[in-house]
């Protein structure tokens, strides 16, 4: 029998970055914690990634999560917006690594899917999802219900077989 399985998601962005956390025992799901990280706007993008990168080594050091997972940058018409997303998301990463955690990645597709049944859903039905599948997060903001569903789709889709092959 393996151990309960304890799994940090995270929906980057430059501006909100959120974070989740779920532990997975077998088929039980239940909430851990979540947040988001807001780096200043107005400070220089460096600045803004290293905070990204500072808090999310924080969240993994005080909650101690078995595996990680990040959701794919989704390209846009927006080379911009997508470059930046790209940005966060490479902080995010190396965060996650340097906490020496596995890393699975999922497209927005397969995230919503897992959750709602179709790659076509929008936020407000991710977030009645998450509040579903996890009561004692209470309500949250749409980027940390976004990490928390990342969480969800790991459980689903591979965290435990990370950390089995990680072993």
């Amino acid at each position: 029998m393996t151990s309960p399985l304890r799994l940090l998601g995270v929906d980057p962005g430059l501006n909100r970055c959120g974070w989740g956390i779920i532990l997975a025992d077998g088929p039980r799901l239940s909430y851990v914690a979540h947040g988001v990280i807001t780096p200043n706007p107005k400070a220089p993008l460096a600045f803004r990634l290293a905070t990204i990168h500072g808090e999310l080594i924080a969240v993994a050091e005080a909650h101690a999560p078995d595996t990680a997972a990040i959701e794919e940058t989704y390209v846009n018409n927006n080379p911009r917006a997508a470059l930046a997303l790209g940005q966060a998301r490479g902080a995010a990463m190396v965060a996650l690594a340097q906490a020496g955690l596995s890393i699975g990645e999922y497209p927005p597709a397969t995230i919503k899917k897992s959750l709602v049944g179709s790659g076509q859903a929008d936020k407000t039905q991710i977030a009645y999802m998450v509040q579903r599948l996890l009561p004692t997060a209470g309500k949250v903001n749409a980027d940390a219900a976004d990490a928390l569903a990342v969480a969800l789709c790991d459980a689903a889709h591979g965290g435990y077989k990370r950390r089995m092959s990680a072993s």
